[in-house]
């Protein structure tokens, strides 16, 4: 039985920006494969995940099973103000965060992991596979899939793989087998080892390990980001934060995340896009220039280019990143509805340095006591900066947490006050 109390505050359901974006997204095309683009999704992607990806319907309706594990996994999460924050920085205004970090796996990825783990199971499928980089995304999938009867096999990148050890003991206690990619489980995988057997991995190969793995295996592949179904069901953050934020009766003037491949963003800003008072600003790794030095063209989903291309802001998927510690910030490209709304100005943008983002984690901690990702820690460094601006005074300032960091502060080495 859903609990009422709780169920009461959970939208029931989500929303799709599609039919209300300024111009229609350009379509999927094929890449390198020889089948068309969407006879491949078909093999891999659960039917009505990709149903919804197609769909230009504004709602799609949350099944009741999905909203019960929502509520078993923390949802909603709470919206808080950073009192302590507001006055380390001197700011004469509010700044309140939404902390995803609530969730059972520590991260928003368990909003998208859970529905389309639900469906997968619903289609009869037993065995699923995916990629990840910092590991919330693999952590969410295996908890996913466990709570919904599969098993999951997760190709963690491997310069992540070997920074981030508890993240793989997680995902293995929930059940995943857990691989490092490039790993020797694929063709792809083999041939990237060929070539250098220290390759440090990328979110672009470790896809394609994945993808080759359910189709080498008639599995089916779960989306971490970038599509907009993974983007639909995110907007749960959103919509959570609008009622949240009616409900103490604030306006925000602006809203801030992170971005990897854009999908905690577009769930936090998406169902209030509409409100053209609230500035919108997507916060990127300086590492990994995809704002700054991307084009927005057709690209590859994935390095070996089996998924198809997608029409987004790039680096080309061959790029390889930084070993940067906010590994969900490694992806090379952005999602296309973000890319769309980038390049039209509804979405400014910030790239932020790992050391910049490192202080603003040090300084969140200290001040708030929560400990953000590091991922999440670049959007609260663009907030920091962007309550640091006079003419921001008094403003009313949205962060959206994306995760805790508490797997990660081996980035702060040994520790000092």
């Amino acid at each position: 039985m859903l609990n009422a109390d709780k169920l009461e505050i959970l939208p029931k359901k989500w929303y799709n920006i599609i039919p209300d974006l300024p111009v229609p997204i350009s379509p999927p095309r094929d890449g390198k494969t020889d089948s068309s683009a969407i006879e491949l999704l078909n093999r891999i992607i659960p039917k009505e995940v990709l149903r919804q990806e197609f769909t230009s319907s504004r709602f799609e309706s949350i099944p009741d099973e999905v909203l019960e594990q929502y509520l078993q996994i923390g949802r909603p999460t709470p919206i808080i103000r950073a009192k302590n924050l507001e006055r380390h920085l001197k700011f004469d205004g509010r700044i309140f965060f939404k902390f995803e970090g609530a969730t059972a796996t520590g991260s928003h990825k368990i909003n998208t992991a859970i529905p389309q783990a639900f469906y997968a199971a619903n289609e009869g499928i037993k065995e699923i596979t995916t990629e990840t980089g910092a590991g919330q995304w693999g952590t969410a999938t295996a908890l996913a899939a466990s709570l919904n009867g599969l098993r999951s096999n997760v190709f963690m990148v491997r310069v992540s793989h070997n920074q981030k050890p508890l993240r793989r003991t997680i995902m293995n206690l929930y059940g995943a087998n857990v691989f490092s990619s490039p790993s020797s489980k694929t063709e792809y995988g083999r041939q990237i080892l060929e070539k250098d057997r220290n390759h440090p991995g990328s979110l672009g190969i470790a896809i394609s390990e994945a993808v080759q793995y359910a189709l080498d295996n008639d599995y089916r592949y779960l989306l971490g980001s970038v599509m907009n179904s993974v983007i639909t069901h995110q907007s749960i953050i959103g919509q959570e934060t609008k009622a949240q934020l009616e409900d103490m009766e604030i306006h925000p003037d602006v809203l801030i995340g992170c971005v990897g491949g854009g999908s905690n963003f577009c769930g936090f800003t998406y169902p209030l896009i509409g409100d053209k008072s609230i500035e919108m600003i997507a916060s990127a790794a300086t590492e990994v220039p995809k704002f700054s030095k991307g084009e927005f063209r057709y690209d590859n989903i994935d390095t070996a280019g089996i998924l198809p291309q997608l029409k987004m802001l790039t680096l080309g998927s061959d790029y390889v990143p930084e070993g940067i510690y906010s590994g969900g910030l490694r992806y090379h490209g952005v999602a296309p509805s973000l890319s769309l709304l980038i390049k039209n100005g509804r979405i400014k943008t910030s790239e932020v340095t790992e050391d910049d983002s490192r202080e603003a984690m040090r300084v969140f901690s200290k001040t708030q006591g929560f400990i953000p990702a590091p991922e999440s820690s670049h959007a609260i460094a663009t907030a920091m900066e962007y309550a640091s601006n006079p003419s921001n005074k008094g403003k009313d300032i949205v962060i959206n947490v994306s995760g805790h960091g508490l797997m990660d502060l081996s980035i702060f080495g040994d520790v000092k006050a």
